[in-house]
């Protein structure tokens, strides 16, 4: 199991001390740092800025939202980034939520799956330098009966294949993530719950014709060193709470669903009640000890090497660490934590 750092959004008064964790990642030996975007900053201006300031960590957009942008610029994103970072970027796609894409993008939120297989069919058929021609339900190139014509990628990327993730929860997501991607960027992820999920994957894998060698299982974890995990514990519930309670709708909500298939459907109802009437810290209250243990690393460097264990053996190959709340200093002494914690769980790659 590898390394990697949520670098998370770009702009929330954070930047400088962002770019110093990546820079500390970098010279610790961590395989990724991932950068997301909504509706504030763009992930690739902030890629190109970490990979400027560092020298072996990959790059990975965690996510690029596709109703964002069209496959072919994303196809173009992918291949400049790449050629810019010397061959380090990981291309991460999702389809965000309705809120965002209806509002934000002005993009109908219908028949995702279709539109994120017809999307990730033109982007690997760019980045192959193909000329493009596809007819589908949601994208069709050139128009029809117009002056376009086929056209295919300019530039070279360094590598021949750059490594497409998705951002999927839901079981018929989670088969597509196997079937069309190399990777699976998870949220809220527990060994204790996995192994549905990662048969979801498995079975899109079948589909294809392949195998889970190579695929990169890489979910993102909040990470909180102390003495007490109890204590640290409180420190995610806030963002657990915003994910539960607050991201969609009552109707659409799928990290309230994801916490409902963990068996925590009673108290999911109870936090997204309270945020919607937006009683933020009584949302965070209700958030379980035991979903928050599950789903985090939590107290001193022994703890956190059993649970980076648990990862592992439950089929986790990038370990994605977030620190939580901390300031500079305590998060960059939680990087060096998560490396010593992973050499002592002895399931290191």
């Amino acid at each position: 199991m590898r390394l990697g750092l949520n670098l998370g959004y770009w702009g929330a008064g954070n930047d400088a001390n962002n770019l110093e964790l990546a820079k500390e990642a970098d010279r610790l030996g961590y395989s990724v740092a991932w950068a997301a975007e909504a509706y504030g900053s763009d992930v690739p201006t902030v890629l190109a800025w970490v990979a400027a300031h560092t020298e072996r960590i990959d790059v990975g957009s965690a996510i690029l939202q596709i109703p964002a942008r069209q496959p072919t610029m994303a196809a173009m994103t992918a291949a400049t980034l790449d050629t810019l970072s010397g061959g380090r970027f990981r291309m991460g796609l999702g389809v965000s939520g309705p809120q965002v894409s209806e509002g934000w993008y002005g993009v109908k939120f219908d028949k995702p799956l279709a539109r994120t297989r017809e999307y990730v069919d033109i982007v690997k058929t760019a980045l192959r330098r193909e000329r493009v021609s596809y007819e589908g339900r949601h994208f069709t190139l050139p128009l029809p009966d117009g002056p376009g014509k086929p056209l295919k990628l300019i530039v070279h990327p360094v590598r021949e294949q750059i490594p497409i993730y998705l951002a999927s929860i839901g079981p018929k997501n989670l088969q597509l993530t196997g079937e069309i991607a190399d990777g699976w960027l998870a949220i809220f992820y527990s060994p204790q719950h996995a192994g549905e999920q990662l048969e979801l994957i498995r079975t899109g894998r079948e589909k294809a014709g392949k195998t889970m060698d190579g695929f990169d299982v890489v979910p993102t974890t909040p990470l909180v060193v102390g003495d007490d995990w109890q204590t640290a514990a409180d420190l995610v519930r806030h963002y657990a709470a915003l994910y539960i309670g607050g991201m969609g709708s009552r109707e659409q909500n799928f990290y309230n669903n994801l916490a409902c298939r963990m068996g925590f459907e009673a108290e999911a109802a109870e936090i997204q009640d309270l945020y919607l009437a937006k009683d933020y810290q009584g949302a965070a209250a209700k958030v379980p000890l035991g979903f928050l243990d599950q789903t985090s690393l939590l107290g001193p460097r022994e703890r956190v090497a059993d649970g980076m264990q648990a990862l592992a053996e439950s089929g986790v190959t990038t370990l994605t660490v977030s620190p939580v709340l901390q300031d500079l200093e305590q998060s960059i002494a939680a990087l060096r934590v998560a490396v010593e914690a992973l050499d002592k769980a002895g399931v290191g790659d």
